[in-house]
């Protein structure tokens, strides 16, 4: 019997991990990526303890732990530098039992795709998009842009926020939304002596500073800002009009990046949760199934949860047309309340009004003295997830007997 055949649509994290996962488990996958070459794009990514249980299906989680850099302090401060509440490595890997890693989305990129199987073949340069979502008789289509179609027993489509693939299948839904705030980040040199990973909480902005392995520092900022907006001298300019004053080395940060290296983009979320997450074979994986702001850092994290959730429910030797909604009923009740509550983080740390900022401020110091570990509540539920065990063995066993 042939092995069941894969379609997976784009090679970015999602993608990568799913490729990985899938074809570990005895499925023979093509991954379509619509770029001509796999270049780093985007900055850092936090790897919290739940991306690494997911990247520990595909045989990577200790890889990336070995990488760990934050080992001492963190927390958030205000613009002027003070503390607003601190906690330690230490006592958040104690807290969900592993640690969290930082390290460029391009080093990550690079673990995923030196660890595919020889049964995986990656494209480049083949945009494609679902023509058919097939059903339990019939396998899934996609057609790429030479106008060939290709079919497969599960198609992956992992093509990002604006996705094709979910617009074919879910026609009716609205779409991702505007969440109100605009993002920057960058890569650049740490500064001598700046090693401490935080974040500064202003009126409507935030700003984080996070050191990777590499010796850089993965830099992010967020304010709260109409959808378009785009200044005439530049992002750099931009963040310095906006964070300039702060403390240090927020300035000396801005001094060091050149206006290229800067990205920016608007927030949008998918915070009208989709039916499912599947419709026929083709499941949506990632930003495409479940964008999200950056409040609690999870967009990466979740697709791999995705990525590793989709294999555990895969049986390559059982019936593929099974899968889909097995992975729907394991990840779309999740999703759906990470979406929600990264949006209420987002926009907590974003408050405009003088009063309530300050009263959140209070409140994170008061939390602070009394409950030092009270911080880490907001990603309790989230941080401590783990895979599910393969959701197909025991109809397996017993289809066996």
């Amino acid at each position: 019997m042939r092995p069941s055949h894969a379609l997976v649509i784009g090679a970015g994290i999602g993608g990568l991990a799913a490729a990985a996962a899938l074809g570990d488990r005895g499925w023979t996958v093509t991954v379509l990526e619509r770029a001509p070459r796999l270049e780093p794009v985007g900055a850092g990514i936090a790897l919290a303890p739940n991306g690494l249980r997911a990247l520990d299906v595909i045989g990577l989680g200790d890889a990336v732990r070995d990488l760990r850099t934050w080992t001492g302090q963190g927390g958030v401060r205000a613009p002027s530098g003070r503390w607003l509440a601190r906690t330690t490595a230490d006592r958040a890997a104690a807290r969900f039992g592993d640690p969290t890693v930082l390290l460029s989305r391009a080093a990550l990129v690079d673990l995923l795709r030196a660890r595919l199987p020889a049964s995986v073949e990656l494209r480049t340069g083949t945009a494609a998009t679902v023509a058919d979502p097939g059903s339990r008789t019939r396998p899934a289509s996609v057609t790429t842009a030479d106008g060939a179609t290709h079919s497969a027993d599960l198609v992956v489509a992992a093509d990002g926020i604006h996705s094709p693939a979910r617009r074919v299948l879910f026609p009716a839904h609205p779409g991702p939304r505007y969440a109100g705030c605009t993002t920057w980040r960058f890569l650049t040199e740490r500064p001598a002596g700046e090693a401490e990973p935080h974040e500064t909480w202003g009126r409507g902005r935030l700003w984080g500073t996070q050191p990777l392995p590499d010796g850089r520092v993965y830099v992010y900022a967020a304010a709260v800002s109409p959808a378009g907006q785009r200044p005439p001298d530049g992002e750099r300019a931009a963040l310095l009009r906006l964070y300039g004053t702060w403390h240090r080395p927020i300035p000396q940060l801005l001094a060091a990046v050149p206006d290229s290296a800067v990205l920016r983009n608007d927030v949008h979320h998918l915070i009208d949760p989709l039916p499912a997450q599947h419709a026929g074979r083709v499941v949506l994986l990632g930003d495409a199934a479940h964008a999200m702001t950056p409040g609690l850092g999870q967009g990466g994290n979740q697709a791999l949860e995705d990525a590793a959730v989709l294999a555990r429910c895969a049986d390559p030797a059982g019936d593929p047309a099974e899968a889909p909604a097995r992975y729907t009923r394991h990840r779309l009740p999740r999703t759906t309340e990470v979406v929600r509550r990264s949006a209420r983080a987002s926009r907590a740390t974003t408050l405009t009004g003088a009063a309530s900022c300050l009263l959140r401020d209070a409140a994170l110091v008061a939390l602070d003295r009394l409950a030092p570990a009270a911080a880490l509540r907001a990603f309790a539920g989230i941080a401590d997830w783990s895979p599910p065990p393969r959701t197909y063995a025991a109809q397996s066993q017993s289809a066996a007997q």
